[in-house]
């Protein structure tokens, strides 16, 4: 059975009928042809052959979803996957090992080249101004090698690392490597993420445990080998039960009894995709101070339409706030709370 098959077999096994772009897609990346047993070295370009894809579209489009099943068709050893920030710690690791070499970059390059045909770069996004510098040469050196590269990302390349220092440099950089690749647009209707994360409203399962809400979680998000156990917002730690790129899952009970308010709220929204919430609890007023923060983030989330995904498991949500001293603000914040669960809300951008 042909690569483009299995892909296809692999994601309708996921109740996911491929459009006409993600077929698209699928076939281009079947096309992608690898030269075994070549040497390679860090040269000029040369040859005019296609060296990749960039691929670019909304979040939950099924990029990484469609790039992940190629990858299950390859042989293991003859790619290597990053997201991008844990392609970003193991470069500046290179780049410390390799100081006192000629050319600390050329080793670096070579490293991730070793034994490898195809480098996957996911979720690409340059916000730092060294870092900028740092991957456009470097994604030169792999192109000029023969090795082909995959990149996701939200953004066109000429949109990315907006507003940041030496852009000019960076984005002339960029656009040497986009001779070398297919920019590639997916611009899929269906947000499967999304989707994906939604639907648990539905299924007969109505408690989540943490295992349950991690589970969900690995299936819809690529993880950095840097998710944490703390956030920083505002230049203060915040404890949450994991952190990592553009997510942020919380302790309902732990996270509001810690001193944070609606500048950090805002900050949060701002800076994330998704905010998962889990282990509501009955509040009185005796905790008030829990309720009133969190009728605060609730505020801000709502009109930032912010996505939210709020695990009440067996909590009606009138009960989780069951004092007096909020009542007329907990009337509002409970209604925001049933709205905020609904699809028309979370699509609605």
């Amino acid at each position: 059975m042909s690569i483009t098959q299995n892909i296809i077999d692999a994601l309708k096994n996921q109740e996911i009928n491929p459009d006409s772009a993600q077929l698209d897609l699928i076939k281009k990346l079947a096309n992608l042809k690898f030269k075994k047993g070549f040497v390679k070295s860090i040269k000029k370009f040369g040859s005019n052959d296609n060296l990749g894809i960039y691929i670019w579209g909304d979040v939950g489009r099924g990029k990484t979803l469609i790039i992940n099943q190629y990858l299950k068709q390859l042989n293991p050893d003859d790619y290597k996957s990053f997201h991008y920030i844990d392609l970003m710690s193991f470069v500046h690791n290179e780049l410390n090992i390799n100081s006192g070499t000629k050319d600390p970059l050329d080793e670096v390059a070579r490293s991730l080249m070793k034994k490898c045909d195809l480098i996957f770069i996911d979720e690409f996004q340059v916000e730092d101004v060294s870092d900028a510098m740092i991957i456009g040469n470097l994604l030169i050196k792999i192109l000029n090698s023969g090795t082909k590269i995959i990149i996701t990302s939200n953004s066109h390349p000429n949109d990315l690392y907006k507003d940041g220092l030496q852009r000019e440099k960076f984005i002339k950089l960029i656009k040497i490597c986009s001779k070398k690749l297919e920019i590639f647009m997916l611009d899929g209707k269906i947000d499967y993420r999304l989707r994906n994360i939604i639907d648990t409203n539905h299924v007969e399962q109505y408690s989540y445990s943490e295992k349950d809400i991690l589970n969900l979680i690995k299936d819809n998000f690529i993880l950095s080998n840097e998710h944490i156990k703390e956030i920083i917002i505002n230049d203060r730690k915040f404890t949450c039960k994991l952190f990592s790129n553009n997510l942020l899952w919380i302790d309902f009970m732990t996270f509001f009894k810690e001193p944070n308010s609606s500048q950090d709220y805002n900050s949060i929204c701002n800076r994330l995709d998704w905010i998962f919430i889990s282990n509501f609890k009955s509040c009185n007023d005796d905790s008030a101070d829990i309720i009133r923060r969190f009728i605060s983030f609730i505020d801000i989330a709502y009109t930032k339409k912010s996505k939210v995904k709020f695990f009440f498991n067996d909590k009606d949500i009138k009960n989780i706030y069951v004092g007096k001293k909020l009542q007329l603000l907990w009337g509002r914040c409970s209604s925001r709370l049933s709205e905020m669960q609904n699809y028309g809300y979370l699509s609605d951008d």
